[in-house]
């Protein structure tokens, strides 16, 4: 049965109208302030740029050995650090260096913008809980919306390029952290709240001193989470103009290129379970010292 019949004051000439009038409005919106909006993001295009040409120009020796460095400081594990050293140099031995390091680029930044948003937001939804009914189902949205439909306001707003494309992965790649964040705030004991308020611990020594430190491990995970997701947009990403992994896997896809397309999604897992190793292990470790810190 037609869903217009059940509400016949809403018809199909009012429906229409309604869309022209919203599509009207925006692009009204687009035209009066896409080029401020472009402008106020000029500083992080440069900054993407700036450290994506960084990443290509240094050698790649010098890059394997930093992140040998940072899987073990985080890892502190000989196999994954060897695994992950071994994963880079088979990755520049197929030819996929350059298209790597881009990835690598967009993903360290959109982490980036995303603790720099997450964090505090989940902080504010932990501390107030009007917050939290606001946040949450704007969070819900986000997570389970499409990304390509919001992909059309951004590139409306943006056009094709590096910008769209980061903000299109931070959209997807957000909502854990800020929901993980709340919640290991949320889940810190109340006996050491009050413990800590009984020593005369003001709201931000309480905050930082003691309901941080213990959501850590919460936080970390959330963190893993996001990068995680951040990785599931590369390819989508290569749509609106965004170098990297996801271009090739796009070619391959619409070329039936097999080996293409598998080297580089290849390249891509090994990039997920590098990160996902290392930020796990590191999130147990804390997990770890935060238990034997209780007992």
């Amino acid at each position: 049965m037609d869903f217009l019949l059940e509400f016949p004051s809403l018809g199909r000439s009012d429906l229409s109208a309604l869309r022209r009038g919203i599509d009207g409005t925006f692009r009204e919106f687009t035209r009066a302030w896409g080029e401020s909006i472009e402008n106020f993001f000029d500083p992080l295009l440069a900054f993407l740029v700036w450290f994506e040409k960084l990443l290509q120009a240094t050698p790649w020796p010098i890059i394997i050995l930093i992140l040998a460095g940072l899987a073990w400081a985080g890892s502190r594990s000989w196999k994954i650090t060897l695994g992950s050293v071994v994963a880079f140099v088979v990755i520049g031995f197929l030819g996929m260096w350059e298209d790597t390091m881009s990835t690598l680029a967009i993903i360290s930044v959109a982490t980036f913008l995303c603790i720099l948003v997450g964090i505090p937001l989940g902080i504010l939804m932990a501390r107030f809980d009007r917050a939290q009914a606001i946040i949450t189902p704007i969070l819900d949205v986000m997570q389970t919306i499409p990304s390509f439909v919001y992909l059309i306001p951004v590139v409306m707003l943006l056009g094709i390029g590096k910008v769209p494309g980061l903000l299109a992965v931070c959209i997807y790649a957000l909502p854990p952290l800020v929901r993980l964040t709340n919640l290991g705030i949320r889940l810190v004991d109340k006996s050491v709240m009050e413990a800590a308020e009984a020593f005369g611990a003001s709201n931000k020594e309480k905050l930082f001193g003691v309901q941080i430190p213990l959501a850590l491990p919460n936080i970390f995970a959330g963190i893993n989470q996001t990068i995680m997701m951040a990785l599931s947009m590369v390819v989508i990403a290569s749509m609106i103009g965004v170098q990297g992994l996801g271009v090739p896997v796009l070619r391959a896809i619409s070329n039936q290129y097999l080996a293409l397309g598998l080297m580089n999604g290849l390249a891509i897992v090994a990039l997920a379970i590098i990160f996902d190793r290392v930020s796990q292990t590191y999130g147990k470790r804390l997990q770890s010292y935060r238990e034997a810190g209780h007992g």
